[in-house]
């Protein structure tokens, strides 16, 4: 395999692009936009000029991994594809029709990918005459930077299809587990209660500063609130949003009022100007700091264990997911390692005075209290 499509040109489509170009890929790339394609070259080398100011890329690389990128106008130009991978909007209706689309351009070999981070891939796959060919790579942003890729195969995809996408990915330098295709996949799924957990502390009425001080100070790169800010509060209630959806309203995916005021009130973080805490800095840590990292913690290692229940996922898979694609210092499974007991005991009192809206949050998974 030697030429990738890539189907969306904003940052994360943009990302990928770069990821497989700096492998020795040939990439086709193109976007609906005419901005978007007019733009990728310009953006594409600037992105590129700040790696080499950075010490990330050398200045002898720029130029040949440029030249691997051919923008082109229109998907049909995409025949000669071995992969194609698309970025689009995350709307369910759009990526199937392009998908069906596609299937009568490419040839039978090319295998499809979506970078969904909350769709079902199954449900994208179910309008292909040929839906064992499509599959999920889930690339984080930035993705020239980060390592993690979810590889996500639907009940009928084919086993070639999944291992040759595997060694695709694993080409790029990046470490790929495997997730079952349900809401979330494992990143977005673990990331809620460390969001929503700071959120139910913000309702209480502490602030974002004690909330993120607590985080960072017991090893956090980034605390909750300066996590939002950086992603940006939009992206994340849409996330929130998605999979409250899929979960079935369940409490632990309660979407907090504060969530949406913020983005209503237009304070997204950062490329905003403002945010939960940006543009101010976390303080020093609280007091009773442990207890907020025990409290967030907890709701952490009881998603995680909700998700192994499940099956299709291995609780080594969980902990590298998490902490390749959150930039946690620890992983859930690794968290709860001799402190089950006290994971159960800290979520007990929680559930005891939880909130009417929040009823049901904390309990706890099958087997949670297993060492």
């Amino acid at each position: 395999m030697t030429t990738v499509g890539i189907i969306g040109l904003g940052t994360m489509g943009l990302g990928i692009v770069q990821a497989f170009a700096a492998a020795g890929f040939d990439v086709l790339a193109t976007d609906a936009s005419d901005v978007m394609r007019d733009s990728t070259v310009e953006r594409l080398r600037s992105d590129l000029a700040s790696r080499v100011e950075a010490g990330k890329l050398s200045r002898d690389h720029v130029e040949p991994l440029s030249s691997r990128v051919t923008v082109i106008d229109d998907v049909h130009r995409l025949h000669p594809a071995d992969l194609i991978v698309e970025a689009v909007v995350e709307n369910l209706e759009v990526k199937q029709a392009l998908f069906a689309k596609l299937e009568d351009i490419v040839s039978r070999n090319c295998i499809l990918a979506t970078n969904t981070s909350s769709l079902s891939v199954g449900a994208i796959a179910e309008v292909l005459w040929r839906p064992e060919r499509l599959l999920g790579l889930h690339f984080f942003n930035p993705a020239p930077v980060m390592k993690l890729v979810e590889l996500v195969a639907h009940s009928g995809a084919d086993a070639s299809v999944v291992a040759t996408a595997r060694s695709l990915a694993e080409t790029l330098g990046k470490t790929v587990i495997e997730c079952p295709d349900r809401p979330g996949f494992i990143v977005n799924r673990c990331a809620r209660p460390f969001y929503g957990e700071a959120l139910a502390l913000l309702e209480e009425g502490r602030s974002p500063s004690d909330i993120d001080s607590a985080m960072v100070a017991a090893g956090y790169r980034l605390g909750p609130f300066g996590l939002i800010d950086l992603v940006g509060a939009d992206i994340n209630l849409a996330a929130t949003e998605s999979l409250a959806l899929a979960m079935g309203g369940s409490p632990r995916f309660h979407v907090f009022a504060t969530l949406r005021q913020k983005v209503t009130a237009g304070d997204l973080g950062r490329k905003a100007g403002r945010g939960f805490l940006y543009p101010d800095r976390p303080g020093q840590p609280p007091h009773d700091a442990a207890e907020i990292v025990q409290r967030i913690e907890a709701a952490l290692v009881n998603e995680a264990a909700w998700l192994f229940s499940e099956g299709g996922t291995t609780a080594e898979g969980i902990d590298t997911a998490v902490k390749l694609g959150l930039n946690f210092p620890r992983g859930p499974f690794e968290i709860r390692k001799g402190r089950s007991g006290a994971i159960a005991a800290a979520l007990s009192a929680l559930e005891d005075r939880a909130q009417p809206h929040l009823k049901g949050r904390y309990r706890p998974a099958p087997g949670l209290e297993e060492t």
